[in-house]
């Protein structure tokens, strides 16, 4: 009895689920280490231009949600897995064919182009494939273990988070970027094998799929979320956290560690570690501490209700932005100690990690039991689109006050957006029931 218990509990008996698992393990390295590489790489052909660089994530985020929405309907009708091989085929070819450009055209301005062009290719794959793959999970798990198989999964995220940005640092003092996007096409490929395996029950559509019946199917999902009171709510909430928060890791960071920490002289630990490898730091100590929050989310029972612990834990994001913020202030800016800074940014780093770990992985977990399975394709792509839809619009604005303001501003700015949203959710009654 004990062992067949334990099977009914052990999501990776499902041989679909490891296929996935193992395919996102492969491609989300090299994920990991081609967004390492490119953001670095800008700035470094372009003289630190962070609005040049905030212009490039923007186009990218662009891009990305746009085709999401199609992703959206087209995995509702089409096979899921099916539609994620063919766009890991479709990266890791783009990728590859990038690296062949850059090698036969060596000049900066080039390479530049060619970033935007395989950005721009790249994320209309990640479009198609990212609805794919949100709505597939819960047609191979069980209800019963959806919260394990996300919580598996975001384990898995942190690990290939860690040990991606290691290899990505030490990599990029040792080759050019060629040869790491050469590995990242492969990464893409190997995912896109593993990915041909996966079978479910699939239906298919028997309506010829049109421009106009794509646009129906777009606006029935809009539909159908204003039915859906709750996920409004958190789509609202996630748009704003969302605006404030990444530039902090895509725009400020980088920016920080090339400018402030590069021209710094010494540093925290600078006999054994490269500026760069301090962006490694920083994301190994969060991918620990996001694998720490889903293990710990693994073993427990599924949550039926997450608004209560959601705002708790953006609550401590917040008041760890704020104490960044003035650290930054006060160690780099005022130059008490930058020493001060990277310590008090590794810390938060960590205590951020867990936080948003216990957020994404309950929200996550209840969107899906509360979206029929037969919708869950177009509403998960309008939700990504619309909790993202300002994210282009901040890595640009990002960008530009880096540039023209300087960081202190930036973080003061994204910190104060981030505490006036928590407060919004603190203050909302129905976030309780959610």
């Amino acid at each position: 009895m004990n062992n067949e218990s334990e099977v009914k509990v052990n999501v990776f008996n499902n041989k679909n689920f490891l296929l996935v698992f193992l395919g996102s393990l492969v491609s989300d390295l090299g994920s990991v280490i081609y967004s390492f590489v490119v953001g670095f790489y800008i700035l470094e052909i372009s003289n630190n231009n962070a609005f040049l660089q905030g212009v490039y994530l923007a186009v990218c985020s662009i891009v990305l949600l746009v085709v999401m929405l199609i992703g959206g309907v087209l995995c509702d009708r089409y096979n899921k897995a099916r539609i994620m091989y063919i766009s890991d085929f479709a990266k890791g070819i783009c990728v590859f064919l990038s690296a062949v450009g850059m090698m036969i055209f060596p000049d900066h301005e080039t390479h530049i182009v060619l970033l935007f062009i395989i950005g721009i290719l790249g994320n209309i794959a990640s479009g198609l494939f990212s609805p794919a793959s949100t709505s597939l999970l819960p047609h191979i798990v069980e209800d019963q273990l959806l919260q394990q198989a996300n919580a598996v999964l975001s384990i898995k995220s942190s690990v290939q988070s860690i040990l991606g940005i290691i290899i990505a640092g030490i990599l990029y003092n040792m080759f050019p970027p060629t040869v790491l996007f050469m590995i990242v096409g492969r990464c893409y490929i190997i995912s896109g094998i593993s990915e041909l395996f996966v079978r479910y029950n699939h239906v298919p559509s028997e309506e010829h799929l049109t421009v106009k019946v794509m646009f129906r199917d777009m606006k029935d999902g809009l539909v159908y979320l204003k039915t859906k009171k709750v996920i409004m709510i958190i789509i609202e909430a996630v748009l704003f956290i969302n605006f404030f928060f990444a530039p902090i890791s895509s725009n400020f960071i980088p920016y920080f560690v090339k400018t402030d920490l590069t021209t710094a002289g010494s540093y925290l630990l600078d006999s054994v570690l490269d500026p760069e490898m301090w962006l490694s730091v920083i994301s190994v100590i969060m991918g620990a501490a996001t694998l720490i929050g889903a293990t710990i989310l693994a073993a427990r029972e599924r949550m039926e209700k997450c608004g209560r612990s959601m705002v708790i834990s953006l609550s401590v994001v917040a008041a760890d932005l704020i104490t960044i913020t003035l650290c930054y202030w006060f160690g780099v800016v005022k130059g008490m100690s930058i020493n001060l800074f990277l310590i008090v940014l590794a810390i938060g780093s960590f205590i951020i990690g867990v936080a948003i770990t216990f957020t994404n992985i309950p929200v996550s977990t209840v969107l899906m039991k509360l979206v029929d399975s037969d919708k869950l394709g177009k509403v998960s792509s309008i939700t990504s689109v619309v909790s993202q839809a300002l994210v282009p619009i901040s890595s640009v604005v990002a960008g530009f006050i880096l540039q023209y303001m300087g960081s202190t501003m930036l973080l003061a700015a994204c910190t104060a957006g981030f505490v006036r949203t928590v407060v919004f959710l603190l203050t909302n009654r129905e976030i309780s029931e959610i």
